[in-house]
């Protein structure tokens, strides 16, 4: 296929996935000092999404929904380290199908299975085998972009891009990314590593542009110049996830001027429930729930955050000044949010709306789409939905025997439509203190979500009581209303959601319903005629092979 050139003028998809940024840390979701103009400028064109949730609040297993459009109990893969198993349909494997290259460049957090493919005798030199240990992708640079390094080695098992390109820059170390991008200098000469929290004020050891974000939206400029044909490229940025260091002038941009109340309350440290009274008391949440930290800390992170919106502008402004603008659609989202102290809880993992909440921007440049460009849709949004929507795009058929998401092409064009009436989460801690401290066995470390708009169940496997939050009486979830027994009603209705959405037909990947339709019928015109009489409950036709005059009898010779 020529050079720019797509089926039926169908754009190319640049999906930009910002690793831990919170839904409501950009001004066009109404951040009262963060200002975030290009995340604004790409809202203008498209529609930006109010109540998109993840399916699990945590990097690995939430990524590898995006990536195949499936619940992380359809996949499998639901923790950080727990390889998606082999075999499993992903966003590459639906759109290379439609004719569409789809691209990885930054982090996926995918753990290939590689038991799984030395069983099939799948070599990982192999395209099909390179494929299954990118999570589908083809990689144009991969870089997961935690490149820790302790007594037993890298915490990332491969190579890092990231980390030749500051050597090849003079930044004379084994590991630039730990020395330079995320550490600072203290008052004694010495590094300030930005795994600690008492550096977050320091401006990283590193020159602007040389840092992790400008480096990748310089990697995405240089595949876009090169790309031919119809294609969907995953960019997918490390920033703003910890550790929370930014390079000058990012660093003082704010201050604790800018520091927000914790939107937290004591009611919820009394009886909590037992998952999330482990989670208040583990390491990060212990850190978060000091105001020192909490004024070192966010800051940086809408430092971070301000320079992912200022290299978003370097991208738009390529697309606009390439003439490439109006045959992209863009999506800016993240994989999950983070904490910052809210609820007395550090990090993400579980289902507060800063954990479970993500921003979803979507800007399709096609005239289809003229009437809802600078709106806002508060319809409840999956994650899952962006493969659907992609697939849609490709081929405008979207196999939903695999893709468990629905696309939002319709709500992008203005369309009504029926919609789902509640939206789910899982969360699997089976790997975590929190499971040892609770005594709960790995199989039953498990955590459910639905939320229908108004009242959000939180379900724990275990024997534990469930959680429940009317968010329209109380949008800051302090109130526990499962601690007592006036809202069993509820509790019983979204446990019913929790039990019909259980009942999905989520393994049935190998046929379609227009396959299974196809197939009825089909053995007795191929000659399997089982349970018939005397022949008169079948046409004529299917029986024509099994009549006529004997060749030759051999009965009673």
């Amino acid at each position: 296929m020529p050079k720019d050139a797509r089926p039926e003028g169908r754009p190319n998809i640049l999906f930009i996935m910002y690793d831990q940024l919170r839904h409501d840390y950009l001004s066009c979701a109404g951040h009262p000092h963060l200002h975030t103009p290009n995340f604004d400028r790409v809202a203008a064109r498209g529609v930006r999404f109010s109540n998109t949730y993840v399916q699990s609040p945590i990097c690995g297993a939430s990524r590898m929904c995006f990536y195949t459009g499936r619940y992380a109990s359809s996949h499998g893969a639901q923790w950080n380290g727990f390889p998606l198993r082999v075999g499993e349909h992903t966003l590459g494997d639906h759109l290379r199908r439609e004719g569409m290259a789809c691209w990885l460049l930054g982090k996926t957090h995918m753990k290939a299975d590689a038991e799984g493919m030395a069983r099939l005798g799948l070599s990982p030199d192999s395209e099909i085998g390179a494929r299954q240990a990118e999570c589908g992708f083809d990689s144009w640079v991969r870089d997961d972009g935690l490149w820790g390094q302790g007594p037993d080695g890298f915490y990332d098992e491969k190579r890092s891009p990231y980390n030749e390109y500051l050597k090849s820059k003079g930044y004379e170390s084994e590991n630039p990314w730990a020395d330079f991008a995320n550490a600072g200098i203290d008052g004694n000469g010495d590094v300030a590593s930005g795994w600690m929290f008492a550096n977050a004020d320091k401006p990283a050891n590193i020159r602007e542009e040389d840092s992790e974000t400008p480096w990748l939206t310089q990697k995405t400029i240089e595949f876009i110049e090169q790309a031919e044909g119809a294609w969907c490229a995953h960019v997918s940025f490390i920033k703003p996830h910890w550790p929370y260091i930014v390079p000058a002038p990012y660093h003082d941009m704010y201050g604790s001027n800018h520091v927000p109340q914790p939107v937290r309350h004591e009611v919820e440290q009394e009886d909590p429930h037992p998952v999330f009274g482990a989670y208040m008391e583990n390491r990060v949440a212990q850190a978060f729930q000091r105001e020192d930290v909490r004024q070192k800390v966010i800051p940086a992170y809408m430092g971070l955050i301000k320079q992912c919106d200022d290299q978003l502008g370097v991208l738009l402004d390529y697309l606009e000044e390439s003439g490439k603008m109006d045959s992209t659609m863009i999506v800016l989202t993240s994989d999950h949010g983070d904490y910052l102290g809210d609820h007395w809880l550090g990090e993400k993992d579980l289902f507060h709306e800063p954990s479970v909440k993500i921003p979803l921007i979507v800007s399709d440049p096609r005239p289809e789409a003229d009437a809802t460009r600078g709106t806002v849709c508060e319809a409840l949004v999956e994650s899952i939905d962006l493969a659907a929507t992609f697939v849609d795009v490709a081929s405008d058929r979207v196999p939903d025997h695999i893709i468990e998401g629905l696309s939002l092409l319709p709500w992008l064009r203005g369309e009504t439509q029926e919609w789902r009436e509640f939206a789910v989460s899982e969360y699997d801690y089976s790997a975590t203190p929190q499971a040892v401290k609770l005594g709960v066995e790995p199989r039953d470390a498990r955590l459910f979500m639905v939320f229908d708009g108004r009242y959000k169940l939180m379900h724990a496997e275990g024997g534990f009581r469930p959680m429940l939050f009317d968010l329209q009486q109380d949008p800051e979830e302090f109130h526990d209303l499962a601690k007592g027994d006036a809202h069993e009603a509820e509790i019983d209705r979204l446990y019913a959601c929790l039990a019909r959405w259980g009942l999905r037909m989520s393994q049935r990947v190998t046929k379609s319903e227009d396959d299974i339709k196809a197939m009825r019928g089909r053995s007795l015109r191929r000659g399997i005629l089982p349970f018939l009489i005397d022949g008169s409950e079948v046409p004529d036709e299917l029986l024509e092979k099994y009549r006529g005059k004997a060749n030759k009898k051999y009965v009673g010779s």
